[in-house]
């Protein structure tokens, strides 16, 4: 028990639905568990917002993991206290806080984003860091240009040219 309460406290945010303490990952389900057996394994530990099962495309049947979203963070840490290594149609279940479904590219991930979805910006972000770099070059140019001139010494011969001119 003390193990399941550090493993809970060291999961840092994460969830696949709206709050990230309040949706579960489930793991190890046996093949017959449906989204209904599911719900009721769970439903003692609060009120159930959702529950989801993935389908694998190509069998139609679930790979063996799903998740929950309960109501409050009370709940959902309560039925992680219950459930994990729990037994399920003679499976170990694995109940742990799951973790965010978006990871890059906006809210559906880069999976579901074009490739040219970010050329615009990197374009902007391209021509703003070359106009950054001319910038720079210019300042840069100019400081030497101001040292060279202060420590430079002057020709004597050119002093006395602009002395007989003046």
């Amino acid at each position: 028990m003390q193990s399941t309460l550090v493993d809970i406290n060291a999961v840092a945010g994460g969830g696949k639905g709206t709050n990230p303490k309040t949706t579960l990952y489930v793991g190890g389900l046996e093949e017959n568990v449906n989204e209904a057996i599911l719900h009721s394994a769970f439903i003692p530990f609060g009120d159930i917002k959702d529950v989801n099962i993935p389908l694998d495309h190509a069998t139609g049947k679930h790979r063996g993991f799903g998740f929950i979203e309960y109501e409050t963070k009370d709940d959902a840490a309560d039925a992680i206290d219950n459930m994990h290594n729990a037994e399920l149609y003679g499976r170990v279940l694995r109940t742990n806080y799951a973790q965010p479904m978006k990871i890059k590219g906006g809210d559906k991930g880069f999976s579901h984003q074009a490739v040219w979805a970010d050329a615009d910006d990197w374009y902007e972000r391209a021509e703003a860091e070359q106009e950054l770099e001319k910038l720079e070059d210019e300042k840069r140019l100019k400081e030497q240009k101001a040292v060279s001139e202060k420590y430079t010494p002057k020709d004597p011969m050119q002093e006395m040219e602009e002395a007989i001119l003046a």
